[in-house]
């Protein structure tokens, strides 16, 4: 590890930083309990959130995504129970957390290609249905195909 001249203080390495965030996400531990061989945890927490502001993981999410196979695309939605503590927060983004029968919930939409890679997401609250991000998630995918059938079905529900 390199020392800063200022403190004198190990500086971290950034691929560590990222692997602590990757393993809290992997287990789902509470960020305080992370392993101190990622770093301090306020500092790895603190560079998810600045990442997350800036936008940098959807960046990245996006970059790793190279030449789908869209022969066949699956998109499913999954369930995740938001803690009790979760909403209500001050501040004016949405935190997609919504009631459903499970109680506070929040919901993935994914799509996958035909290797089983995930290639198109969105967050929600848990009450929003599959249906209704089905069709963002689809024209948000490459190719004409899924445009045009998206245009066609938007003009055939118009005509009503």
């Amino acid at each position: 590890m390199g020392f800063t001249s200022v403190s004198q203080r190990p500086k971290r390495n950034l691929a560590q930083m990222v692997e602590g965030i990757l393993y809290r996400m992997r287990v789902g531990c509470p960020w305080r309990d992370i392993p101190e061989q990622f770093g301090n945890w306020n500092s790895v927490y603190r560079k998810f959130n600045v990442w997350s502001k800036k936008g940098i993981w959807r960046c990245l999410f996006d970059a790793l995504i190279f030449e789908p196979d869209l022969e066949w695309v699956f998109i499913d939605g999954s369930y995740v129970k938001a803690h009790q503590h979760s909403a209500g927060a001050i501040g004016k983004s949405p935190q997609a957390i919504g009631k459903s029968r499970a109680g506070r919930t929040s919901k993935i939409h994914l799509a996958i290609d035909a290797y089983g890679l995930p290639i198109a997401f969105t967050i929600t609250g848990g009450e929003v249905n599959d249906c209704t991000e089905a069709l963002w998630i689809i024209e948000s995918l490459p190719g004409t195909e899924f445009s045009l059938w998206i245009k066609a079905m938007k003009v055939s529900e118009s005509e009503r």
